[in-house]
Order: structure tokens, then sequence, then C-alpha cells
């Protein structure tokens, strides 16, 4: 397994999840949402080149579909569902740290 000299399925996951644009081309899928390759690529804000390999990974891992269009497959929503608690964690960690500098520099 790529990215996992220990065979963990979670430590694949989070090297190909850590590849530059491949979180940010899941985030822009999200919703049911279809887009084209360019339509992709601006979104993403990633060169051609980077976003069909990342587009590649992501499809022969089967997160992302493609037919009339890009899209999350089955297993990518599930991965986006996932995500969510950590969206959650990341916000309050945000703002925890935004009220502590506030603190900070009113003292």
């Amino acid at each position: 397994m790529r990215g996992s000299t220990s065979g963990q399925p979670i430590m694949a996951a989070l090297d190909l999840l850590g590849r530059r644009g491949a979180l940010r081309i899941v985030w822009e899928l999200r919703e049911d949402r279809v887009l084209t390759f360019r339509a992709l690529q601006a979104a993403a804000e990633l060169p051609p080149g980077t976003l069909n390999t990342r587009l590649s990974e992501l499809r022969a891992a089967d997160i992302v579909a493609a037919d009339e269009g890009y899209r999350l497959s089955p297993r990518g929503i599930q991965l986006i569902q996932a995500l969510w608690p950590l969206m959650a964690w990341s916000q309050a960690w945000a703002d925890d740290l935004q009220a502590k500098q506030s603190q900070d520099g009113a003292r």
C-alpha cells in the first residue's frame, strides 16, 4: 500500500489525501457537484498536470468518478461525511485560537 510501510489503510488514505490538491478536489466536488475538468481546475486552483494526476489517483482509489464531468463516487461521499467532524473540530480550534489571540492582545 503506497504511503504506508505499516500496511495500515489509514496511512495510505492520509498519504493520498495529503497530496497537493487532493482534498481540494474532494471539497470542490462535495454536495453532488459535477464539474468539468476546466471548472474543477478553476475551482481547485491547480495546474492542469497536477489536476490530471490527482484525478487519476482519486479515480483509481474510487473516490472520484467521471462520466459527464467529475463527481464524487459513493465512497467519495462517505469520505466527505467522515470529514464533517474534523471540519467542526477545526472551526472550534480556529475560534479558540482567535479568542486567545484577542485576549493576549488586550493585555
